[in-house]
């Protein structure tokens, strides 16, 4: 397995010190935001970390290797080529074994974590239970892969594209805790709330951090949602977004849209019916996970 992980130094430095380690996905880079807006975020996401007392490990496929933290101009390189791979788990032999460049999902990012012996990462929003998915079955992956892979997420919900109902009870199933980080509702990425109470609840790093030890000490495979409302200053107004992702999931299904070429669709769509504004909730809520995970990174390392 370790000829296939490939650290950066400044990664490898931290754990031969025993510092803590946040990862972080690059899906964010390659398919969720234009260069060089991107690699920009990205840095400064990772610059969050280490301010909060952790070190960041971007993670990627790059040349037949899994990547725990990129250099400065793998970042560059990274953010900035055309047909980047979307990786999950059913993708990741095939583009170590292809030398391609994949840009890891939730999913793809907690296995290679967890291979690295990293338990917190911090995203955007997880994917979940897509609307229709009675019919469609279209389930993301990353829901199966918090059922098994003991990596905590950091996460302001579930993007408010699927069905968070749906998405909620599928995790309860799977006996996956939602947790939500000062909030008794389940945050839906753009927005604070949602009309989804949750049943657990931590105002603190230190809760969490104790959860997350407790938990794994007693053999419970699988991950947390850690779900960190957006800041009130940058979140959008609920009607308002709703209204959005409405209309862009009837053009989605009018364009026989399928798959996981829906969310970068639903995201590029919504981006352009707000006129940018969700890419600015997007970087700002990412920043905002940055500060609770490492926090909760240095809690669980004590």
């Amino acid at each position: 397995m370790e000829k296939y992980l490939s650290y950066s130094t400044e990664v490898q430095e931290a754990m031969a010190q025993g510092k803590p380690v946040v990862a972080l996905e690059s899906t964010i880079i390659s398919h969720g935001m234009p260069y060089p807006q991107n690699v920009k975020t990205a840095r400064e996401v990772e610059q969050i970390i280490r301010d909060n007392g952790a070190v960041p490990a971007t993670i990627a496929i790059i040349d037949g290797q899994i990547k725990i933290g990129l250099s400065d101009e793998e970042l560059e390189m990274f953010g900035n080529s055309q047909g980047v791979a979307k990786a999950s788990r059913r993708d990741l032999g095939y583009l170590i074994a292809t030398k391609q460049l994949g840009a890891t999902t939730v999913a793809a990012t907690m296995i290679c974590a967890d291979l690295a012996g990293i338990r917190v990462f911090v995203t955007g929003g997880i994917g979940g239970v897509h609307r229709g998915a009675e019919t469609t079955m279209d389930i993301s992956a990353d829901l199966e892969e918090l059922a098994q892979t003991d990596v905590a997420v950091i996460c302001a919900g579930a993007k408010s594209i699927l069905d968070i109902g749906l998405t909620l009870e599928y995790l309860e199933t799977k006996g996956v805790p939602v947790v939500g980080y000062g909030t008794d509702t389940m945050p839906a990425f753009y927005t604070r709330s949602s009309e989804f109470d949750l049943t657990l609840r931590a105002d603190d790093a230190t809760t969490i951090a104790e959860m997350l030890r407790a938990k794994w000490d007693l053999g419970l495979k699988g991950g947390a949602v850690i779900a960190n409302p957006i800041p009130e200053a940058d979140a959008m107004e609920e009607s308002f977004i709703n209204g959005i992702i409405q209309s862009a999931l009837e053009e989605a299904n009018a364009n026989n849209i399928a798959g996981k070429d829906v969310t970068p669709f639903m995201l590029g769509k919504v981006k352009e019916l707000t006129e940018g504004k969700s890419l600015d909730a997007n970087i700002a809520l990412v920043k905002n996970n940055a500060v609770i995970g490492a926090q909760i990174a240095v809690a669980y390392n004590k």
